[in-house]
């Protein structure tokens, strides 16, 4: 029984405990505990890694052994030796993981949990800017189906798309397209400079959360509701609130910033709220607010711990991608690493 089910069935008992607390909430905690007491044993038996997102549930980032962002979860998944790998986190993040070890079961507890960003990328929106831009490099963004992967030429994320471009256009490129999130294309082409024009493919793509729940209106709201915090935002959000930062970069970017600047200190994250949560847990010092309580990734919050452990249970649902098609994605990741330095060794 899914957790919210449980909890819905045992708030129907007793409303208070021996010591007035609510019964269903201690009932919940302990079906919880069984569950990451369960899930220990699996991992060992198994001898599985699970790679979380940053923004995956609470419960779920506390039972990870690696905790990041798509980069950091690529490199990761590429550098591991388990024999399986599970991904609490989207579709195209197990993918990826897929991608990158091809010959390890690779777990994704729901499928369903996919990326409304990533549908942008469509083979007829690759083909458009193919046939506008004959000979231009396009980066693919992580959030992207495996298909425009396979049909891109360099594989980038938010902390990585900047310095890609940048050493792009140092080899003399004067456009460069970005598949599939206008707003990260507009951040990558401001912080070029000029110095090449950057081509969002398509031009409507977008990430729903941090398009209309990291706008500009939601971001003035936190400035006003914590007018001493340093604003820092994703760079899928549209540049009107960008401009209202203090500080623009990825998730990674974002809680490094944080440690750097400092620790103690007051923050709001225009991002996905889970990113909150990883927050206060590296700095337990700082005060940090998500933008706002409506920043949720429904398809993130699709991955919970019974999901998990019966995907171990059961080593089921297991990835599988197109052997040809798998090839050439995997081909554009590994350009897009090199590109930016970050190829591990185990890929080389």
């Amino acid at each position: 029984m899914p957790v919210w089910g449980a909890a819905s069935w045992i708030r129907g008992g007793v409303a208070q405990g021996a010591r007035g607390e609510s019964v269903w909430w201690v009932a919940v905690a302990g079906f919880v505990e069984g569950l990451v007491e369960r899930l220990r044993v699996l991992r060992e038996r198994r001898r599985a890694v699970i790679l979380a997102h940053n923004y995956t549930l609470p419960e779920v980032q506390d039972v990870a052994d690696f905790v990041g962002d798509s980069l950091e979860m690529a490199i990761r998944a590429a550098e591991t030796d388990a024999e399986v790998i599970v991904v609490a986190g989207v579709r195209f993040m197990a993918e990826v993981a897929k991608l990158l070890n091809p010959d390890r079961v690779v777990l994704h507890p729901e499928p369903a949990a996919g990326c409304p960003l990533a549908d942008y990328a469509t083979r007829r929106a690759i083909e458009w800017f193919r046939s506008r831009y004959p000979g231009a490099p396009l980066l693919v963004y992580v959030n992207s189906t495996l298909e425009a992967k396979a049909l891109g030429d360099y594989l980038v994320t938010s902390a990585s798309a900047v310095e890609a471009a940048r050493r792009l256009a140092g080899e003399g490129h004067e456009v460069i397209g970005l598949a599939p999130d206008r707003n990260l294309a507009d951040w990558v082409g401001e912080s070029l400079g000029g110095a090449a024009e950057v081509v969002a493919v398509p031009p409507e793509g977008h990430c729903p959360v941090h398009e209309y729940l990291v706008s500009e209106y939601y971001v003035r709201r936190a400035r006003e509701e914590h007018p001493g915090a340093r604003v820092l935002v994703h760079p899928e959000a549209p540049r009107a609130a960008r401009r209202l930062a203090d500080y623009v970069g990825s998730t990674s970017q974002m809680l490094r910033y944080i440690g750097r600047t400092d620790p103690r200190g007051e923050y709001v994250l225009a991002t996905e709220e889970g990113l909150a949560y990883r927050a206060r847990r590296l700095y337990p010092e700082a005060r940090v607010y998500p933008v706002s309580g409506r920043t949720v990734c429904i398809d993130m919050k699709k991955i919970t711990l019974d999901k998990i452990v019966a995907s171990l249970e059961h080593l089921r649902p297991r990835v599988e991608l197109p052997p040809e098609t798998a090839k050439r994605a995997r081909e554009t990741v590994v350009r897009g690493l090199e590109l930016v330095g970050k190829l591990p060794k185990t890929l080389a």
